[in-house]
C-alpha cells in the first residue's frame, strides 16, 4: 500500500511517498481502507517536532517514533480481528486514530474497535474525515472545560480555524450568543457557521470591546492570557486551546494566579479522544448542527503541500485528505 512516511523531524521535505506493508488487523483491531482524512495541527507539529514536549510525549527524541502522520479518519472496513464486536467488513466508519499511532495518511490503517464509530450514510467520507480531531477538541473546550450553559454570551477567538469553526456552532447549538474572532477575509465564513456577531481583529481589539463575556475560547492563542481577563464576567472562564507555546505555558503556570487575582477562571484543554465524544460528534452532524467549512482538498501524493498550506495559517476550517475513489465534498456549509 500507499502511505506518507518521514524518518526524520523538519519541513515539508521530509515527508514521502512510499510503498509500505499492509498492515494485518490483531484480533482487538480493525483494517479500514482509508478514503479520507484531513491535517491538524497536531500532525504539523509531529512533522516539525517543536515543541521539544512533543518529542517526550510520543517518543522519538532525536528520531520520529510515529512514521505516519493522520489523526482524522475516514473509510470502509476490510476486515476485523477475532475479538471485534462492533464492525463487519463494508461497515463505513470515521474516527481520530492519535491515540493508537495516527497513521491515517496512508491507504489502510489498522487501530482497535473504539476509536471509530459508523458513518452516517448521509454524509461523505470527505466530510466526515474532516470532523473527529478538531469536534471533539470544540467539544470538549466548550462542555468540559467551560462548562458551557445556554443564554450565555461566548467568544471564540481563531474562529476561522479547524477547532473555532466547529466551536462556533457547537456553542450556538448549546443555545449560547456566539462573537467569534478572526481576519478580514475570514468575516463572512464566520458569520456562514453562525456567529451572532464577528470581530474582525484587524480592525477591533476584542479585548478592548465594551462586552464582556461567561466564556472566551482561545483557539488561536497568539496572546498572552491576561489580554482577555478583562473580558470576562466575574466568575467567567478562559479556555486555551491551541496557538503559541509560550502562550499555553503562561496559561498553565500563571493561570491559577491570574485566575484568583481577576476572579475567573483559566484553564488549558488537553484533548483525549474518546468513543462517547465521537458518537456525539456524528449525532450532531446527522442533526445538522455541525458541519466542517473545507477550505481545500489534496491528494495522498499532495500531503507536503497540504502541510504547508496549513503553515502559512491561511486555512478557513479544514483542509482535506483525499485518499479513496470517492469525489470529495468542497462545499462550504
Amino acid at each position: 500500500m500507499k502511505a506518507i512516511v518521514q524518518d526524520e523531524y523538519g519541513s515539508t521535505d521530509v515527508l514521502r511517498l512510499e510503498d509500505v506493508d499492509k498492515p494485518v488487523p490483531q484480533d482487538n483491531q480493525v483494517l479500514v481502507r482509508v478514503y479520507a482524512s484531513s491535517v491538524n495541527a497536531g500532525d504539523w507539529h509531529l512533522m516539525r517536532g517543536t515543541p521539544f514536549l512533543i518529542r517526550l510525549m510520543f517518543g522519538g527524541i532525536l528520531k520520529p517514533n510515529i512514521k505516519t502522520l493522520g489523526a482524522d479518519v475516514a473509510g470502509s472496513v476490510e476486515a476485523v480481528g477475532n475479538d471485534v464486536t462492533q464492525f463487519k467488513p463494508g461497515d463505513q466508519v470515521f474516527g481520530d486514530v492519535s491515540e493508537y499511532g495516527f497513521g491515517a495518511f496512508a491507504e489502510y490503517v489498522c487501530v482497535p474497535q473504539d476509536a471509530l464509530v459508523l458513518k452516517p450514510s448521509t454524509v461523505p467520507f470527505a466530510v466526515a474525515a474532516a470532523m473527529p480531531a478538531a469536534a471533539m477538541a470544540a467539544l470538549q473546550a466548550l462542555r468540559d472545560c467551560g462548562q458551557i450553559q445556554p443564554g450565555q454570551k461566548v467568544l471564540i477567538n481563531g474562529a476561522s480555524g479547524g477547532v473555532g469553526s466547529f466551536a462556533v456552532q457547537i456553542a450556538k447549538a448549546f443555545g449560547t450568543e456566539v462573537t467569534g474572532v478572526c481576519s478580514t477575509s475570514k468575516v463572512e465564513m464566520v458569520r456562514s457557521q453562525g456567529a451572532d456577531h464577528v470581530i474582525d481583529y484587524t480592525k477591533t481589539d476584542c479585548t478592548q470591546a465594551e462586552s464582556q463575556y461567561d466564556l472566551i475560547l482561545d483557539a488561536a492563542a497568539y496572546r498572552s492570557v491576561s489580554d482577555f481577563l478583562p473580558a470576562l464576567k466575574p466568575g467567567g472562564t478562559y479556555v486555551m486551546i491551541g496557538g503559541a507555546t509560550g502562550s499555553f505555558f503562561q496559561a498553565m503556570l500563571l493561570g491559577p494566579w491570574l485566575a484568583k487575582r481577576r476572579g475567573c477562571n483559566v484553564k488549558c484543554l488537553e484533548m483525549k479522544p474518546n468513543h462517547d465524544d465521537l458518537v456525539t460528534v456524528g449525532e450532531l452532524m446527522v442533526a445538522g448542527k455541525i458541519m466542517p467549512f473545507i477550505d481545500r482538498t489534496f491528494g495522498l501524493d499532495e500531503v507536503p503541500a497540504a502541510m504547508r498550506h496549513v503553515e502559512q495559517r491561511q486555512v478557513q476550517g479544514k483542509v482535506v485528505i483525499n485518499i479513496g475513489e470517492e469525489s470529495p465534498c468542497t462545499t462550504a456549509r
